[in-house]
């Protein structure tokens, strides 16, 4: 599988820490995403904008170190952003409300007081720092579009009773949605991400696609040659 970007990118790479697990920052960026995720489903964001919110903030960590800012600061701003770059705009204010939500499950909506805008002014200008700092380049191409390609001609591939007994097509959302923990997404090519979660999905549940054995190529050879989805 071909990657793309290097893997040295701090956002990007999990190199394990003691014992095998995951180093400090792979965690920080974990929690961070999964706040990102949690956030944008109760924004009523749609799948791509919360994506490319995962992508802007792990990519903003690849040229910054961890330390220098606020990781949910940069978090709440991706999600400003990412509604911009995806034309499903936020306000900042359900942005914060939302995310004071998050961490104070019980509080009520903040006033609009000084706290508040001090906190609105800091979400603006980190989105504005991070545009810099990724040089403008906020626009990404996501494997969503080659996944639901992928799927459709994989359901007409296998026999009926295969893709209904086998939650194949959930399973494959799902992988592909916690990919973004991680900066798979600066890595790899859309297609790549695409066709490998499908494969893992399909390992999981022990379905064969039919007449792989006797075909020159692997299926998912063919899936990921170097063709684009418009």
């Amino acid at each position: 599988m071909e990657t793309v970007h290097p893997e040295s990118c701090e956002g990007g790479a999990v190199a394990p820490g003691a014992q095998g697990r995951p180093a400090p920052e792979a965690r920080v960026h974990f929690r961070v995403t999964r706040f990102i995720m949690e956030a944008g489903v109760k924004l009523g964001m749609q799948s791509i904008p919360i994506a490319t919110a995962c992508t802007i903030y792990h990519k903003f960590f690849c040229e910054i170190n961890l330390d220098a800012y606020d990781p949910y600061l940069v978090a709440m701003s991706s999600i400003y952003l990412a509604g911009k770059v995806e034309e499903q705009h936020l306000r900042t204010r359900d942005i914060i409300n939302v995310s004071n939500r998050y961490f104070n499950p019980s509080s009520e909506p903040l006033e609009l007081d000084s706290r508040f805008w001090e906190l609105r002014d800091s979400i603006v200008q980190c989105e504005l720092l991070m545009l810099r700092v990724l040089r403008f380049q906020v626009s990404f191409q996501h494997p969503h579009k080659y996944l639901l390609h992928y799927l459709i001609s994989l359901k007409n591939w296998l026999n009926r009773y295969s893709w209904q007994r086998t939650p194949i097509s959930v399973t494959a959302w799902a992988l592909l949605r916690d990919s973004y923990h991680g900066g798979l997404c600066l890595r790899f090519r859309a297609q790549h991400l695409a066709v490998a979660v499908l494969y893992l999905a399909l390992q999981v549940y022990g379905v064969e696609v039919p007449a792989e054995s006797e075909a020159e190529k692997p299926w998912w050879q063919i899936y990921t040659m170097d063709t684009e989805i418009p």
